[in-house]
């Protein structure tokens, strides 16, 4: 039954198990997210199965459904526990007065999601059209480039690190092998900020990173490799914009995209250490080449 006399604004429906009439359709999209997400793993998708999920994304958490609230993104609705309700009625108030908001014990919602939803709010979200490549090599002040990373959290973590060190012109480029930023893992680990940088995926790949380089950017890959040049010495070349190139933990980067960018350079580790995350990698880059 919906109980909007109870929350004026909002277009409360409360749930109160898996069969409640009339709204299963719209509870399909959060339904077992457990294996959504091991579908998720193995297809680099969102893990919304069906022909409703073109499009669309699950936010999970108070911080990243309120970033969906006010990002680009639309709203299709929300499902969250009583206690949620309250601490972000202010921020649910400004949707637009259609969008359900499902209401359910916290047992309910662990039947519908399939695991323990502690952090008590789910949104499900239809991405905007999202900018091209091309968009982001002509506007972008810095570009960072990832390489086949499949790591749902290391994609996630890599754009919350461009938000917070790389400033508001930096963008994203993906090969078509990385995994998707708006998957709810990978959102979540960015702190909702894979909903504010833009991203583009570069397709085909350019392992020779020409097209990059023709927009003006130079492209500098980062590695382990003892024989490149060390971060703390890095000036950037005037005139033109940064590109970070950045490959997947084990394989790294292509050889083919090593051999063509314009500098390769490596930061400094301890003796007898392999390597860094790639996330972490990219936040010590950030640190050195973006101050201030």
């Amino acid at each position: 039954m919906t109980s909007a006399h109870r929350h004026p604004g909002l277009n409360t429906i409360e749930i109160t198990d898996l069969d409640s009439a009339g709204f299963a359709d719209l509870l399909v999209p959060y339904r077992d997210q457990k294996d959504a997400w091991l579908r998720a793993q193995q297809s680099g998708g969102t893990g919304l199965g069906g022909a409703q999920a073109e499009g669309l994304f699950m936010a999970e958490g108070e911080l990243v459904v309120r970033t969906l609230i006010e990002s680009e993104h639309s709203v299709i609705s929300v499902l969250c526990a009583p206690r949620r309700l309250e601490t972000m009625r202010a921020d649910l108030e400004r949707l637009p007065r259609e969008t359900p908001v499902f209401v359910a014990e916290r047992r309910v919602v662990e039947q519908i999601v399939g695991f323990d939803l502690h952090r008590g709010v789910l949104a499900v979200g239809r991405r905007r059209q999202p900018p091209s490549a091309a968009d982001l090599l002509e506007r972008a002040g810095l570009l960072v480039l990832c390489e086949d990373l499949a790591n749902h959290d290391n994609v996630g973590a890599v754009f919350r690190n461009v938000a917070c060190l790389a400033g508001a012109e930096a963008g994203v480029l993906l090969s078509p092998a990385c995994c998707d930023p708006l998957y709810r893992k990978s959102l979540r680990v960015s702190m909702g900020h894979a909903l504010r940088v833009p991203f583009a995926r570069l397709e085909p790949w350019d392992p020779g990173l020409g097209v990059v380089r023709e927009a003006g950017f130079e492209t500098v890959a980062l590695t382990p490799d003892a024989a490149a040049e060390d971060i703390r010495q890095f000036k950037h070349t005037p005139n033109t914009r940064l590109a970070l190139v950045l490959g997947a933990e084990g394989p790294g980067l292509a050889e083919a995209t090593l051999a063509a960018a314009d500098r390769r350079v490596r930061i400094p580790m301890a003796p007898g250490a392999d390597s860094l995350n790639v996330a972490t990698s990219l936040a010590v880059a950030l640190s050195h080449l973006c101050p201030g």
